[in-house]
């Protein structure tokens, strides 16, 4: 469905430069995008990209000179791109409908209206599944497990017994969630499997990678938090507290018991340690390592994990290393030579 820059600058509460009658038929990416498609670019760094771009319409977050389409100005290009695919370029997924002869259903299962269940997909004994939630073929959903409204479960996800997933929710294929906690107990020269008689709550609106796994508690639950985004590849040991909104990109492994605040970001192979809290609005690089609590409104990197701009600092004088060890061979060749004068 065709929309014209002006409408699209009306729609995303943006200051349009430029014709504002010519018609946008798709969004798409700086490189790939096509005559009558919208592009975006969110930092001036990548300014030389959107010189060249077949775009006939830019959106960006900083006045961008020098090219001879129109350009809508706002504040974030990226909610605004996604605002306007919602509004006039939805994807469109054909997800399962109805029940597969080959799903294999137990008994009690509680089955809501339009709720779907793909071919070979197994849904254990007194399972619910709420309204208009799919179940993708070779799923596995355990016994007791409740599934809220909208939910969306792909291919070869296995939510073990008695977890809780809210409304909304996407889990991509390959996720674990409910599998045993890491626990085991010395008994005399044998290590002693420690029963993890807890479960996970995954509340609403959460979106949950590929071959992601978040297990049980020993005792009581392990929750992610309304509205958190979970990369792939993620490991979430056992009584993890997750708060809401919370960000965590690909190969973070959070150990057992650790509890994370609101609206924190974790970036790509964070590694904590057990036992410690995280404060809301705490962001922590790619890599770091932490191994104590970090209070809220903090940034913090490196390993282990400090003040980010502590770990500059330290990164600084690494760097400058090989010329202060050249200066100090100088300098001690110069006291030799005064010492045997």
């Amino acid at each position: 469905m065709a929309i014209t820059v002006k409408e699209i600058a009306e729609l995303i509460k943006g200051e349009l430069v430029g014709d504002g009658s010519l018609e946008i038929t798709g969004v798409s990416g700086v490189e790939d995008a096509a005559k009558g498609e919208i592009t975006f670019i969110e930092s001036p760094k990548f300014k030389d990209r959107v010189l060249k771009t077949n775009a006939s319409c830019i959106i960006a977050s900083f006045d961008l000179e020098g090219v001879d389409k129109p350009v809508i100005k706002c504040k974030n290009p990226s909610l605004a791109v996604t605002k306007i695919i919602e509004s006039h370029f939805p994807q469109k997924i054909n997800h399962p409908r109805g029940i597969a002869k080959s799903a294999v259903i137990g008994k009690n299962v509680k089955l809501a209206k339009d709720a779907a269940i793909g071919a070979n997909a197994v849904i254990e004994d007194n399972a619910s599944i709420g309204d208009k939630s799919v179940i993708y073929p070779l799923a596995y959903i355990g016994e007791g497990v409740t599934i809220g409204k909208n939910t969306v479960i792909y291919p070869n996800v296995t939510i073990r017994e008695r977890v809780t997933v809210g409304d909304n929710v996407i889990i991509h294929g390959g996720a674990v969630i409910g599998a045993d906690g890491f626990g085991f107990t010395k008994d005399g020269a044998t290590l002693r499997k420690i029963p993890q008689t807890g479960t996970v709550e995954i509340q609403d609106n959460v979106e949950i990678g590929a071959c992601v796994t978040i297990d049980r508690a020993r005792f009581g639950k392990t929750v992610i938090g309304k509205g958190s985004k979970i990369d792939n590849l993620v490991q979430i040991a056992h009584n993890v507290k997750i708060g809401e909104s919370s960000i965590i990109v690909a190969q973070v492994g959070v150990s057992g018991s650790v509890n994370i605040g609101n609206n924190v970001m974790l970036g790509g192979q964070v590694g904590i340690t057990d036992h410690v809290d995280i404060g809301d609005n705490v962001m922590v690089a790619a890599k770091g390592g932490v191994t104590k609590s970090i209070p809220p409104n903090t940034i913090m990197s490196g390993m282990p994990a400090r003040p980010h701009h502590l770990t500059k600092r330290l990164i600084a004088y690494i760097d400058n290393l090989p010329k202060t060890a050249e200066r100090l061979d100088e300098i001690e060749e110069k006291l030799k030579g005064l010492l045997n004068k």
